[in-house]
């Protein structure tokens, strides 16, 4: 067995010391998974990344008391679509959503005011329908994408 070469050992007998086995060249990124350094992709589909995004649905949760949903809103619908909105938010400025993203996405839509113009309510049941089932993904990718970025309170998307 190897022991470290601090550790005593027996007078008249050497000890064996671990080595490492010689290098075989060099390690590079060429997995198929990689991404070349640039811009993440966009398009169709992609959404928008940022760093920790999960957090925007933890923080969702504390908006469900403040909600003013009218006839034909779900909740689940509701705060999927805003979440989506809130992560394109942050991610237009480059960090993890914050309570401050989720505000901005549930006003935008009027969600947090009960006195919503119905012109306005009539819209967003149709657009946010479906939003918060399983096969939801391409419709809050629709409704992030109804909002611009200079309603989110950036200058223009990067």
């Amino acid at each position: 067995m190897a022991q470290p070469p601090y550790v005593p050992h027996a007078p008249g007998k050497t000890a064996r010391h671990y080595t490492s086995p010689p290098q075989r060249g060099g390690w590079r990124a060429e997995r198929p998974g990689e991404l070349p350094e640039g811009p993440q992709p966009a398009g169709d589909g992609f959404g928008h990344q940022g760093p920790d995004q999960g957090y925007a649905l933890r923080l969702a949760k504390r908006y469900v008391e403040r909600l003013a949903l009218q006839a034909g809103e779900k909740v689940k619908d509701v705060l999927a679509g805003c979440v989506a909105v809130a992560m394109k938010r942050a991610s237009l400025f480059g960090r993890a959503p914050v309570a401050d993203d989720l505000q901005v996405a549930f006003d935008h839509w009027g969600y947090l005011d009960a006195g919503t113009p119905l012109e306005i309510v009539a819209s967003r049941r149709a657009l946010f329908a479906g939003a918060g089932g399983h096969d939801g993904y391409p419709i809050r990718c629709r409704i992030a994408n109804e909002v611009s970025p200079e309603a989110l309170g950036c200058p223009a998307a990067p």
